[in-house]
């Protein structure tokens, strides 16, 4: 059983392959295309748009940090409501029957092979991509790009940006300070608004601290990158700041 016909779009983007930073961005929640098999999943447009089908304003802040660190990007084109490719094949969010508060009714029972068939389409050649851009670096600085919904369950979430770590913080808490020096107004934390208990830390893991790397999940309030100047500001922002902590990682 295929997942995807042969006319449509392979799952991974691939944007900078040749570039010259140590830096390697993934971004897993890119895209909100629904593979033509999938119909719908059983959801309207309004759905669709939502937080809970992609990550928001999270595609062109990565292709704008792409251009300004010189760093290579592999996106993820398809809903995450297909696959979740931060998660492994038998984690029950891979392919979620309920996101947040949404029931997914093309998400409900699925057999193996339906299950087998998302994982071979579209989870493991985006994760063999990230490998192989790895695995051409010397040294790589690995970042993951995500956003989050300010309103979830009922909450609100005040934190504008959120650096997730599991194995190694290094990063992340070199992150944080130079947030607090150059941008203190900014409400910024560690493993907020999600951490490594809430199994996001899947690719961090898969890809980072598997081979020992310098690594960090950026996650950015998806309201402060829902229009073009948003994403602008921030990927200025964050592209600063990377370059200084990998900059200073060069010179230890």
């Amino acid at each position: 059983m295929s997942l995807l016909a042969p006319d449509e779009a392979h799952p991974v983007i691939l944007v900078n392959e040749a570039a010259s930073s140590p830096v390697v961005l993934v971004c897993e929640h890119a895209g909100r295309v629904v593979p033509r098999g999938l119909g719908n999943l059983g959801l309207g447009e309004a759905d669709l748009s939502r937080h809970i089908a992609w990550d928001i304003g999270a595609e062109v802040v990565s292709r704008r940090l792409s251009q300004k660190l010189d760093a290579t990007l592999i996106l993820q084109r398809y809903t995450r409501l297909a696959y979740d490719c931060n998660r492994p094949p038998d984690h029950p969010g891979a392919m979620p029957e309920m996101s947040e508060l949404t029931p997914i009714p093309g998400n409900v029972n699925l057999s193996a092979a339906e299950r087998l068939a998302r994982t071979s389409a579209l989870y493991e050649p985006f994760h063999a991509a990230v490998r192989a851009v790895l695995d051409a670096k010397a040294d790589p600085v690995f970042v993951t790009i995500h956003s989050f919904t300010r309103h979830f369950k009922g909450m609100v979430r005040d934190v504008e940006l959120g650096l997730l770590h599991h194995a190694d913080d290094r990063l992340a808490r070199r992150l944080q300070q130079l947030m607090g020096e150059l941008y203190p107004g900014i409400d910024t934390r560690i493993n907020e608004p999600y951490g490594p208990g809430d199994g996001v830390a899947h690719t961090l893991d898969l890809h980072g601290n598997s081979r020992g790397i310098t690594n960090v999940m950026i996650e950015i309030r998806n309201d402060l990158i829902a229009d073009q100047e948003g994403q602008a500001i921030w990927a200025g922002l964050l592209a600063e700041l990377i370059a200084e902590a990998t900059q200073e990682k060069e010179q230890t």
